[in-house]
C-alpha cells in the first residue's frame, strides 16, 4: 500500500479538521460553493467524486462483466440486503430510538421528522461512492459495476413506493432531475471515460494500463479527502451550534450503518462469496445514496426540517463510519471455501 492508503483514516480525519475548521473561517466561501448546484447535486462535488471512481472505471473488464451471470450469489445479496431488509431496519431503528429511548428528549414533532429522514437514507443506496469503498478493499471492478447498475434501476421503480409505505403518506415526490443527473455524472460519464482511456492503454503496450492506474491511485485519495472538507465545511456552522441534536441522530445512524454491515457479511459467508464479489456487496448495502435522500426531504419537509437535518447527519458519519468497515474488510482473509471458489471461478474463465 502506498502512503494515501497506509495512512487513509489520518487523511480523512484531518479532512474532518478542515473542513469544519474552514467552513467555520471562510462562510461566504463555502456558501458560494454549495450554491453551485443543479437539481440538488452540488457540481463541485461531483467533480470530486469523478476523480475518486474514475480510476476504478479504468479496471472495469467488460469480458468479466459478461460473466458476472454466472456468479449470481454475490448481486442476490445486494438486492435483498438493500430492498428487502435496510430500509425497514433503518425505519425500526428510527421509531425505537426517536419514539422510546429518545423520547425524554426530543419533542415527536421533531422525533417524526428524524423518523423521515433515517427512512429516505434507508430507501436510497449508495451509487457513487460504492466505487471507492470497493477500490480501497481490492474488489471486483466488473461485479462492481454490475451491482450499482442493477441498483439504479431498481431504485428508479421502488424507490418511491417503499419510501411512501414508510413514511406512511402516498404523495412521495421522487426527483428525477436528482436521480437522473447523479446517474449520470457518478456513474456513465466516468464508465464512458474509462471504457475509451482502458482501450487506449491497451492498444498502446501491455504495461501502460497498469502504469497509468498506479499513477491515479493518489488522485483517488486526494478527491475523498477533498469530497470529506467540502462536505463537513458545508455543514460546520449546523455542527457546532446543534452538536447535541446531531449526535442523537448519529446513535442509531452508527447503529444500523454497524448492522446491515455484519448481517451482509453474515449472509456473504453463508453464501461462501470469495472476498473481492463479498466485500463490495456488504459496502454497497451499507451507504447510501445522500443526494437523493437530501434532495427527497427537502422538497416534502422543508429545507429547516429534521428530516432534511438527518439525511445530512447520514453524510457526516458515513465516511469514517465506512471507512472503519474497509478496514475490517481488509484485515479478514479469505476462508478456505473462498479460495477454492475463487479457483475454480478461474479456471472456468480459463477454459
Amino acid at each position: 500500500m502506498g502512503l494515501f492508503e497506509r495512512y487513509l483514516s489520518v487523511w480523512v480525519a484531518l479532512g474532518i479538521a478542515a473542513g469544519v475548521g474552514l467552513g467555520l473561517a471562510l462562510p461566504s466561501l463555502f456558501s458560494l460553493v454549495a450554491s453551485l448546484e443543479v437539481a440538488h447535486v452540488n457540481l463541485v462535488v461531483a467533480v470530486f467524486i469523478w476523480v475518486m471512481i474514475y480510476p476504478m472505471m479504468i479496471q472495469v473488464d467488460w469480458s468479466a462483466v459478461r460473466d458476472v451471470g454466472r456468479r449470481p450469489r454475490g448481486l442476490a445479496l445486494t438486492l435483498v440486503i438493500n430492498w428487502l431488509v435496510k430500509p425497514f431496519t433503518m425505519a425500526a431503528m428510527g421509531v425505537l430510538f426517536f419514539q422510546y429511548i429518545f423520547s425524554p428528549w426530543v419533542d415527536p414533532q421533531s422525533a417524526k421528522e428524524y423518523i423521515a429522514g433515517m427512512i429516505l437514507l434507508g430507501v436510497a443506496p449508495c451509487t457513487a461512492m460504492v466505487f471507492v469503498w470497493s477500490q480501497l478493499v481490492k474488489g471486483d471492478p466488473s461485479y462492481t459495476l454490475v451491482q450499482v447498475s442493477v441498483n439504479d434501476l431498481i431504485m428508479v421503480v421502488a424507490f418511491a413506493p417503499i419510501a411512501a409505505f414508510l413514511l406512511g403518506v402516498t404523495d412521495v415526490a421522487v426527483p428525477w432531475q436528482t436521480l437522473v443527473l447523479a446517474t449520470a455524472l457518478y456513474v456513465v460519464l466516468p464508465l464512458v471515460a474509462g471504457m475509451l482511456t482502458r482501450r487506449a492503454l491497451t492498444r498502446r503496450s501491455a504495461t501502460a494500463l497498469p502504469r497509468f492506474v498506479a499513477s491515479l491511485k493518489p488522485w483517488s485519495v486526494i478527491g475523498l479527502i477533498a469530497t470529506v472538507v467540502l462536505l463537513f465545511g458545508f455543514q460546520a456552522r449546523t455542527i457546532i451550534e446543534q452538536p447535541a441534536v446531531i449526535g442523537l441522530i448519529a446513535v442509531p445512524l452508527i447503529l444500523q450503518t454497524y448492522g446491515i454491515f455484519f448481517i451482509s457479511w453474515w449472509g456473504a459467508r453463508m453464501l461462501h462469496l470469495p472476498r473481492e464479489i463479498a466485500g463490495p456487496a456488504c459496502l454497497i448495502g451499507t451507504s447510501n445514496f445522500f443526494e437523493l435522500a437530501v434532495a427527497v426531504a427537502i422538497s416534502l419537509f422543508g429545507l429547516h426540517s429534521g428530516a432534511a437535518l438527518a439525511t445530512v447527519v447520514g453524510v457526516l458519519v458515513e465516511v469514517p463510519v465506512m471507512l472503519s468497515l474497509v478496514a475490517f474488510v481488509n484485515g479478514r482473509r479469505p476462508s478456505p471455501a473462498h479460495v477454492r471458489m475463487t479457483s475454480g471461478i478461474k479456471n472456468d474463465h480459463g477454459r
